[in-house]
């Protein structure tokens, strides 16, 4: 593998995890985010990956989670309905956060990918100009 396919490869990999963790952000954001009954909840998002041909990878979608997400007795909330209820989105933070460190590292292992390559460019252009 050429070094200019890594870095292609590399670069594939830091769009499809810069979209992993800014979907992660949006949904750990909003994981309290508290809706009337006669409303949907927050839809989580959920980032499909797909492998190319070629070695890279791309975002092949976005999944949300279900609309219909938790229903909470909080009788004292200004949103609740005569019975007392909320509508919180479905989020497991466990989840989310467990998906955030591997997204982290997926993304930093591709930036030490960039910075490899970019070393190794640099040696050959000043073997080049002794």
């Amino acid at each position: 593998m050429g070094a200019f396919e890594s870095l292609r490869i590399a670069n594939t990999s830091l769009g499809m995890h810069q979209t992993w963790l800014d979907s992660l952000a949006n949904n750990i954001a909003n994981a309290n985010t508290v809706t009337s009954t006669s409303e949907d909840a927050f839809q989580s998002q959920m980032v499909i990956a797909r492998a190319r041909p070629d070695g890279g990878v791309d975002v092949a979608g976005i999944a949300e989670g279900d609309p219909e997400g938790i229903l909470v007795y909080s009788p004292e909330h200004p949103l609740a309905d005569a019975d007392g209820y909320v509508r919180n989105p479905d989020v497991d933070m466990s989840s989310q956060m467990s998906q955030l460190v591997m997204a982290q590292r997926g993304f930093q292992a591709a930036v030490q990918i960039t910075k490899n390559a970019q070393d190794g460019y640099n040696a050959a252009l000043s073997i080049g100009r002794s």
